[in-house]
């Protein structure tokens, strides 16, 4: 399927994980894809790698979404690559478990710095050049509106995240730009495989679809958010969850 042929793709954060797939299947899908990674460029450069081996297009460009400048950074580097953006994926983000009592101002300060000021300073710089027709997708998370007390302030973000793809769409609108939420449920990655059983087998049990998410499963939907099979789609958050409420 090349339903997204000639058109190029930043994927934030995207050297593992569901990240890795978006990037991945966009690609498979015909875009020409920057693959964002913050520190070690070693796995970004696999995912470019396997990207380049089923006959893609892509590179890797370090950038911390969240620090002031660097955005942009990413943009011009994307530009000066491949002449043009088409779509963003805020995918970057952060997750800790937290309690009332364990949850500190650093880790409030980080959780909001990655995966609502990121989000929004990479939308901004990429607006500037998104044309007619660009489109913005925010992955968010189920935990947006059936939030769990293990995790505060990631939750709380994801309910920032949902709000912000409200608002966008809203501004962008008037230049026919879409943003549009994906809300995975729980999804099996390299974040998590660090969490005991007894802490995921519940979710699990939950998903009347039966099973774990898979960062597949995500990027498929990332897919038709940003193609024209998903053009009268805007402001609005698709769950992706197996049909899983936390």
């Amino acid at each position: 399927m090349n339903r997204l042929a000639g058109k190029v793709a930043i994927v934030t954060g995207s050297s593992k994980g569901i990240g890795a797939a978006i990037a991945e299947r966009l690609a498979a899908d015909g875009a020409k894809v920057v693959v964002n990674y913050t520190r070690d460029a070693t796995f970004a450069d696999a995912v470019v790698a396997r990207i380049a081996a089923s006959g893609g297009e892509a590179i890797a460009v370090r950038a911390d979404v969240a620090k002031d400048g660097e955005p942009r950074a990413l943009v011009e580097a994307t530009l000066e690559a491949f002449g043009k953006l088409d779509v963003l994926v805020n995918n970057a983000g952060i997750y800790d478990i937290d309690s009332l009592d364990t949850l500190t101002a650093e880790s409030i300060d980080r959780h909001f710095s990655v995966n609502v000021r990121g989000l929004l300073l990479m939308t901004q710089a990429a607006a500037r050049v998104l044309p007619a027709g660009g489109v913005v997708v925010n992955i968010s998370s189920g935990v947006a509106k059936s939030p769990n007390p293990m995790a505060h302030a990631y939750c709380a973000t994801k309910g920032a995240v949902d709000v912000l793809t409200r608002t966008l769409g809203m501004e962008l609108g008037a230049r026919r730009i879409r943003v549009v939420g994906i809300a995975p449920g729980f999804t099996e990655t390299e974040g998590n495989r660090h969490l005991p059983r007894d802490l995921i087998q519940p979710f699990i049990a939950k998903t009347p679809l039966g099973r774990a998410g898979q960062p597949n499963d995500i990027a498929a939907a990332v897919s038709f958010a940003a193609s024209d099979d998903a053009g009268w789609v805007t402001g609005s958050t698709i769950d992706v969850a197996g049909g899983l409420v936390f």
